[in-house]
């Protein structure tokens, strides 16, 4: 079964090893399209992508461990900084405020927004802490050539928490937070912003520098693929089915009972036919929420005693009135376009997954689902817009602002759409197409490049 690699191109040696018999501790299953395929031996720097589907199996990286425990590290040292300094400030007519970055959470907990604040320090600190440490707690493991304790069960964490940590959306709600601020205030940018938004991109570069094949095969070397395996078929025709946290393959137990992974003991999710009724519903669940998050106020904002309710488009339209079009592109963007096309995209890709469809169709919907998967956090740009001057401009009667009932029905909509967008299960767009010519065809037209 053929692999599309990345550059460097494999040496002749390497192409010859692709046809020969391959172990099975190479077998992978492609958990968007459920095809079986054999991995072929990867240089640094080069990466193996689904021959039938596309996606990215396999990347490898030079010196992983250590590579991506001196990234943790460096992530967590900002991170450090970014909670023990001034985040931002501001100062009008002799009257401001400074801020750090955990007031923020701290002003919606005094506000009796629990939820908010929880969602707040949730996405931006503690999550992220808590996938630094359990990161850096597994290189070390892998220095020491020995995995410390706990490591599978903490191993097992990082996929949960990686779609959670939002601290680059974080920086673009800061920047849009301070541009709405700028026009009638000085801004001060403390040293804690500056090292967050360092902390932002480590954050990222630590997150893409994971070899979650190579950290496993550490962890657990002996696992391997069940014998009767047969790559270029689906796994689910042959009883069989992929781990989507480790990556091993598993067979599926007769009684066809809930199975666990014989690895890191994740429950599997075997293929059973299109049934897509929890992503339905939580789409459901969205739409009701959008309605109030569009309707009731996102904020309030109170100026020599007189207070005014904004909507969201209300701020997008303020914005386009003061000449702010960026901003307000990527507001309205944010918080009306994402939202409506993602809820769109995810229900219409529910109703045609059963229809037969050409293979260049299932491409095309299975890159619009990872489009949709991949822009549905950015939404929370204005949450955090709220959440940020909300702390900030705190000055009573004079000036204030306090999160609107729409802020907490808002975050709701990103919650769900995200939840309905994991739980998707891509493999119905490949329906159909299960063992014979065609994966075979794909094998074959698969080249290294």
């Amino acid at each position: 079964m053929g692999i599309c690699l990345s550059a460097p191109r494999p040496t002749p040696a390497s192409h010859h090893h692709r046809q020969a018999p391959v172990s099975r501790r190479r077998l992978r299953v492609c958990h968007e399209c459920d095809l079986l395929v054999a991995l072929p031996p990867l240089a640094v720097g080069q990466k193996a992508d689904c021959p039938r589907c596309g996606h990215t199996l396999v990347r490898r990286h030079a010196n992983p461990a250590e590579r991506t425990l001196a990234l943790v590290l460096a992530t967590l040292v900002a991170l450090g900084l970014s909670v023990a300094f001034p985040f931002i400030g501001f100062e009008l007519s002799g009257i401001g405020n400074r801020i750090e970055l955990t007031d923020s959470a701290a002003t919606l907990m005094g506000l009796h927004q629990p939820l908010m604040a929880l969602c707040v320090l949730l996405t931006v600190i503690i999550l992220p802490a808590v996938y630094l440490c359990s990161l850096g707690w597994l290189c070390a493991g892998a220095l020491l050539r020995r995995p410390l304790p706990s490591s599978h069960q903490i191993a097992r964490t990082l996929r949960h928490v990686t779609p959670w940590m939002m601290a680059d959306v974080f920086v673009i709600g800061t920047l849009v937070s301070l541009i709405k601020v700028i026009g009638m205030a000085d801004i001060e940018l403390g040293l804690s912003f500056w090292t967050f938004c360092a902390f932002a991109l480590l954050l990222l570069l630590t997150t893409q520098s994971v070899d979650r094949d190579w950290l496993w095969f550490f962890l657990d070397s002996q696992s391997m693929a069940p014998p009767e395996a047969k790559p270029g078929h689906t796994a689910s025709s042959q009883g069989l089915c992929g781990c989507p946290t480790c990556g091993m393959i598993n067979r599926l137990p007769d009684d066809g009972g809930k199975a666990r992974c014989g690895r890191c003991d994740e429950r599997l999710h075997p293929w059973h036919g299109v049934n897509n009724q929890a992503t339905l519903a939580l789409l459901a669940a969205a739409v009701i929420m959008y309605l109030p998050a569009n309707l009731y106020p996102i904020m309030i904002t109170t100026s020599l005693g007189s207070s005014s309710p904004s909507t969201i488009l209300g701020g997008v339209l303020l914005f386009v009135q003061h000449g702010d079009w960026p901003i307000a592109f990527i507001i309205f963007t944010a918080s009306v376009v994402v939202p409506v096309s993602k809820i769109l995209a995810l229900l219409w890709l529910c109703r045609v997954v059963s229809r037969e469809q050409h293979q260049l169709d299932r491409l095309r919907r299975i890159r619009l689902y990872r489009m949709t998967e991949f822009v549905g956090r950015w939404s929370m740009v204005d949450v955090f817009v709220v959440a940020i001057l909300v702390a900030l401009i705190r000055n009573g009667n004079l000036m204030s602002i306090e999160p609107g009932p729409a802020a907490l029905a808002f975050a709701a909509v990103v919650v769900l759409t995200m939840l309905a967008a994991m739980l998707f299960d891509q493999r119905s767009i490949w329906a159909g197409t299960d063992t014979g010519q065609d994966n075979n065809d794909n094998a074959k037209e698969s080249e290294y490049v």
